[in-house]
């Protein structure tokens, strides 16, 4: 599980009913959900939950860099808890299933300087794609 609950907590943020249930929908290993599928699980646990205010809190959590932006297929952004542990994706061709993956190395020291074009480079995503179990099956 992501610890986003226990962060949040430990920032102070105000828990209200309606930010306590984005964030339980959130909480997890391997979650990448859009807004769509964090307002539709977030209306089973509160129906009076609006739409505008799940946009409002996961625009929020980014905002505080405890929910990352994930972009993996070029149309809907997903929202990943896991925040705080360097990771990158593992992504289904087939179905966009999404998996965090921790590979051993580092992908900064991969690029040699020729190929920083003088950049300072602070940060590497990596996306995987293959076909997940499921579908290699089907």
């Amino acid at each position: 599980m992501s610890d986003l609950l226990e962060r949040l907590r430990g920032r102070g943020w105000r828990l209200t009913a309606q930010r306590r249930v984005v964030a339980e929908v959130l909480d997890g290993d391997h979650v990448h959900l859009t807004a769509d599928e964090v307002h539709a699980r977030a209306v089973e646990r509160l129906p009076e939950i609006s739409r505008a205010t799940v946009y409002n809190t996961l625009g929020e959590l980014v905002s505080l860099g405890e929910v990352l932006e994930v972009s993996t297929d070029r149309r809907a952004k997903r929202y990943d808890p896991n925040a705080h542990r360097p990771h990158h994706h593992l992504v289904c061709a087939r179905c966009g299933a999404i998996r965090d993956v921790r590979p051993s190395g580092d992908p900064l020291a991969d690029l040699p300087a020729s190929e920083r074009f003088g950049f300072t480079v602070s940060d590497v995503e990596v996306t995987y794609r293959g076909v997940c179990p499921e579908c290699a099956t089907a």
